[in-house]
């Protein structure tokens, strides 16, 4: 798979609400999926589907503890990304509004 390849995997993953969503949860530290699904409030299954996607795509990793698995980003870079977004987005609305 090529760089540009997996860049566009990368971001079609974080277009997905409730990928986008978790990703969220994930910015200040990792989770315990268990966390994840009570404020995720998704089946189990939908949210293990969901996390494998961004887990491929390299966006977050998981860690066994015991007997659950922690989920945090892949890399701090990611906070930047999602950062840039918001900043986008906030100068957009601004820009809206004159």
């Amino acid at each position: 798979m090529t760089k540009e390849e997996l860049i566009v995997k990368m971001f079609k993953a974080l277009g997905h609400p409730i990928r986008y969503k978790i990703v969220n949860y994930l910015l200040d530290g990792p989770k315990c999926v268990c966390v994840l699904n009570q404020d995720i409030e998704f089946s189990q299954s939908n949210l293990s589907q969901h996390l494998r996607i961004l887990k491929d795509a390299g966006i977050v990793k998981g860690e066994k503890v015991g007997l659950n698995i922690h989920y945090s980003l892949y890399d701090e870079k990611i906070k930047d990304l999602i950062e840039v977004a918001k900043q986008i987005i906030d100068n957009k609305f601004e820009t809206l509004k004159d």
